[in-house]
């Protein structure tokens, strides 16, 4: 069977126009988001032995569960999720909520023996407006996605040790001049690491794509999408703005030390702002 992309809606969502336009906002802002979450998340087993990652549960609600309610909260109509590893799991956990997102699911059945790169060149046919990128194990307060609803934003945290995943340099307007991809000892100038989420315009995102082509036809499937974001920002044709993460509470959940982490983090989910991160491990596991 060939991989495939299938369209849904959340129970209780209302008949779009045939011609619905899922940027016509009026105000500008992105309300498309693009949620990988194919991979199996071996490293925060036995939970994820029958379990896909993002239906693990931070005080009760599923990692899923909550990024939902932050798209809701911040205006977003439109989700597109690549699916893979337990993937019956995630569409039925979607199609049960009672909310007003559109939900696409594209397949990835690669999932066991690719990275991330492969999950994203998956979407590239679903989505033809801008949109944000959001990895499946993040937990973050909602105001901090409505940060991201500009085009070309990148989501940053200052650097802590250990030093592993993708790190950045900005100047001093907040942008992005130089990517590292992957752990690398002598990051130490990069004092900003990622937190795997971005936001693309429809011209980025038709760049992204033409290269994400010619990686994947060469058997590049191993790769990290950023790769190909660290590319195009040192040829001078991505400019992307940062917004710091630190300003709020969010978490990168990889390992059941990153899920007590959490866990701690999100103790009063009345709390929205003025907190920061002190632990988090940073993952080099692809969605």
């Amino acid at each position: 069977m060939n991989e495939a992309i299938v369209s849904s809606k959340c129970r209780g969502e209302q008949d779009l126009p045939s011609r619905w336009d899922p940027c016509d906002t009026g105000d500008g802002l992105i309300t498309t988001a693009l949620l990988l979450a194919a991979g199996t998340g071996t490293r925060l087993q036995p939970l994820t032995d029958n379990c896909p990652k993002c239906l693990t549960e931070v005080r009760g609600v599923p990692i899923l569960g909550r990024l939902v309610s932050c798209l809701l909260a911040q205006g977003f109509r439109r989700l597109v999720v690549v699916v893979g590893y337990r993937d019956d799991q995630i569409r039925d956990y979607l199609e049960s909520l009672t909310c007003g997102l559109t939900i696409d699911f594209v397949d990835c059945r690669k999932y066991a023996t690719t990275n991330n790169i492969y999950s994203l060149w998956r979407a590239r046919e679903h989505l033809r407006e801008p949109f944000v990128l959001i990895e499946s194990d993040l937990v973050f307060d909602s105001h901090l996605l409505g940060l991201m609803r500009v085009c070309n934003r990148i989501a940053i945290a200052r650097l802590e040790s250990p030093l592993l995943g993708t790190t950045v340099s900005i100047d001093e307007f907040g942008r992005v001049m130089s990517f590292r991809v992957g752990a690398d000892p002598c990051a130490r100038g990069f004092g900003h690491k990622t937190v795997n989420l971005y936001s693309l315009s429809k011209a980025t995102w038709l760049e992204v794509v033409r290269r994400l082509d010619q990686r994947i036809a060469a058997g590049r499937v191993q790769d990290y999408y950023e790769v190909v974001f660290a590319e195009m920002v040192a040829e001078g044709l991505l400019t992307l703005q940062s917004v710091h993460f630190d300003e709020g509470r969010w978490c990168e959940i990889d390992t059941l030390e990153d899920l007590h982490a959490a866990e701690r983090i999100f103790f009063d989910s009345r709390r929205t702002s003025g907190s920061r991160m002190a632990r988090r491990s940073w993952s080099l596991e692809g969605s």
